[in-house]
């Protein structure tokens, strides 16, 4: 009698019971249907074709996009005891050649490829030859040129497909892809009435905050400092910025390594490595790094620039807490990032596979993207609510769980000093018929000297000097605000400013303008209070104890320490303290397989803790 899809779950994966979706999902997939999952980060995709693919008779196909999911997935699945491999350019081809004979020989119930392979004439007379069950698409966002990674290797899926002899099965599944990229995912794959599930994209354990900051290094180093120990991704925008940061940690002994497209292969596989097995615990990386990494126990992702799209900040961030564990994604945001964002937008290696008329309407589309990125940014608001918001979820007005609700602010009247700025933007348009941005605007409030000002006539405005009082950055949050709060119009391909209808009741009619302001607490006092907030472990003497005894399980057999069990498990072990084997498997995360693996070597730890010894 075959396995049920419940028996399967507990025994390879140690879950009692389903997440929200996976079984909808999954019971589709069984009975033939096409389906598309938009689950987010750490809701447990995967499951959804891989409890399937152990359960068809034939060979499961996953598309994946990048060689580091590809490894973590099927070393994770390994480990679980289950008969999976991947085929991608890391690879000799005397172990290509193997993976092959493997296939013929039916070893394999997954086979994970890059989406180039697919339409090479070997490995499609291979799989002519063979019973594929069903296509897997993981990050399925990448198919469509609206989504935030498009990649055009991806189009190929569909024209794969139709070259096998029967039409197998075909699922999709991303956790970031607005209601349009959900639309063109369909489409793409041409897929055929497909049960289509989004669970939502909230990540409750994951806590936002924006920080604004004129020494952005000075802070991260504080805050990684502050978060000594712990495994962290920090994203930049540029590479020249990683090769500072992570120097900088380095000189004030953070343990952290470096990813951007300008390394060697050699440099950035040994620097994924070091992270992935906790060698290096913090990586500074571009956005190169990190699609489909399943490490599960990073604790905090910063940002030290915004990205481009609230799709890759979302995605970025959500590589933090996957095991469930309560994580932090931080953004350092300067009025600096809208320029170089701007600049990588529109500087980008152009496309051979768009057109002009194309590559134009993909660079609105991003610097539309753009706006809602700063948007965020500047928002006095729930930060999750506003991602939620572009998502198309509907949400509480306050989470509670990010730095504008649990922020103490208090509330400013503003609105003498926004009627100098509203004033100063429309006088600069009246006297040089066309409008200006930010920079421009501030210098002329603070009685700039420099040649562009003065060779404007800018210094003849009435309004020139009127803030003189103030620094740079203080006249630039108060336009940002004004910004957020829509008294002003930011256009997002130039950053021109220009006084709305709402501006002009500021200006004309005497209208009130209010700016809420976070209260500074002394950097100490901020970091107490954040952890405080953060759940502790029931037994951090003992968590400390199986992180221990879970390293060095890992280094004998030569896998990151996740593999073996998520700080979730080990967190669950210390609240139920399991004294036997039966036990032992009602913790999450805890499979047959791996029970029968480490179950005795972590119980004797629980007793021995117990015991005092």
């Amino acid at each position: 009698m075959k396995e049920s899809k419940y028996a399967l779950l507990q025994r390879c994966f140690g879950y009692s019971s389903f997440r929200g979706g996976q079984e909808e999902l999954i019971d589709g997939v069984l009975s033939g249907r096409d389906v598309l999952g938009v689950m987010p980060t750490g809701g447990g995709k995967s499951l959804c074709y891989q409890i399937p693919a152990l359960l068809f008779e034939g060979l499961t196909v996953v598309v994946s996009p990048l060689i580091s999911l590809m490894k973590d997935q099927v070393m994770a699945l390994k480990s679980a005891g289950l008969p999976a491999a991947y085929l991608n350019s890391s690879l000799t081809s005397e172990q290509i050649g193997q993976v092959y004979r493997n296939l013929r020989a039916g070893r394999y119930k997954l086979l994970y490829v890059a989406p180039e392979r697919l339409l090479a004439e070997g490995f499609v007379a291979l799989l002519q030859d063979m019973d594929v069950a069903m296509v897997a698409v993981d990050e399925a966002h990448c198919i469509s040129q609206w989504g935030q990674d498009f990649r055009p290797s991806y189009l190929k899926i569909a024209d794969f497909i139709s070259r096998l002899p029967r039409r197998p099965v075909v699922s999709a599944f991303t956790a970031t892809a607005t209601p349009r990229v959900q639309q063109d995912i369909a489409q793409a794959l041409e897929l055929r009435d497909p049960v289509w599930v989004v669970t939502g994209f909230d990540r409750p354990n994951l806590r936002f905050e924006v920080r604004r900051s004129a020494h952005k290094l000075t802070e991260l180093k504080g805050l990684v400092s502050a978060r000594g120990g712990k495994s962290g991704i920090i994203y930049c925008a540029t590479r020249k910025d990683v090769e500072k940061v992570c120097q900088a940690l380095r000189d004030v002994g953070v343990p952290a390594t470096r990813y951007h497209a300008g390394l060697e292969d050699g440099e950035r596989q040994s620097s994924q490595e070091d992270f992935i097995y906790d060698r290096a615990p913090v990586m500074v990386a571009t956005n190169a790094f990190g699609m489909g990494i399943d490490k599960s126990n990073v604790a905090f992702v910063i940002h030290y620039n915004m990205p481009k799209s609230l799709e890759a900040y979302y995605q970025e961030a959500g590589r933090a807490g996957r095991d469930g564990s309560e994580a932090e994604c931080i953004l350092l945001f300067s009025s600096a990032d809208i320029v170089t964002a701007k600049y990588l937008i529109q500087n980008t290696t152009e496309n051979e596979e768009l057109t002009e008329a194309e590559r134009e309407a993909v660079i609105a589309q991003d610097l539309r993207r753009l706006e809602q990125m700063v948007g965020y940014c500047r928002t006095e608001d729930c930060l999750r609510g506003y991602l939620l918001d572009y998502f198309g979820q509907a949400h509480p007005p306050r989470c509670g769980n990010c730095g504008n609700c649990d922020a103490d602010v208090e509330t400013r009247d503003i609105t003498r000093q926004a009627q100098m700025i509203l004033s100063c933007v429309q006088r600069i348009i009246d006297r040089l018929g066309y409008s200006v941005g930010i920079a421009l605007v501030t210098r002329t409030l603070r009685g700039g000297g420099d040649k562009r000002l003065l060779s404007l006539g800018l210094d003849k405005l009435s309004t020139y000097g009127l803030m003189r009082q103030l620094s740079r950055g203080e006249v630039t949050e108060l336009t940002e605000c004004l910004v957020g709060q829509g008294y002003l119009y930011q256009d997002p391909q130039y950053g021109a400013l220009t006084v709305t209808a709402k501006g002009r009741e500021v200006l004309f009619h005497g209208a009130r303008v209010e700016m809420r302001v976070k209260a500074a607490p002394p950097e100490p006092e901020k970091e107490r209070r954040t952890q405080e907030k953060r759940p502790q472990a029931e037994d951090e003497g003992l968590m400390d104890r199986l992180r221990a005894l879970r390293s060095r399980l890992a280094r004998e057999e030569n896998v990151p320490a996740y593999v073996v069990f998520s700080n979730a498990t080990l967190a669950d072990m210390t609240r139920k303290m399991p004294r036997t084997m039966e036990e032992l498997l009602t913790v999450s995360g805890v499979g047959a397989v791996k029970a029968e693996r480490y179950g005795k070597i972590f119980l004797r730890e629980l007793e021995e803790y117990q015991r005092g010894e």
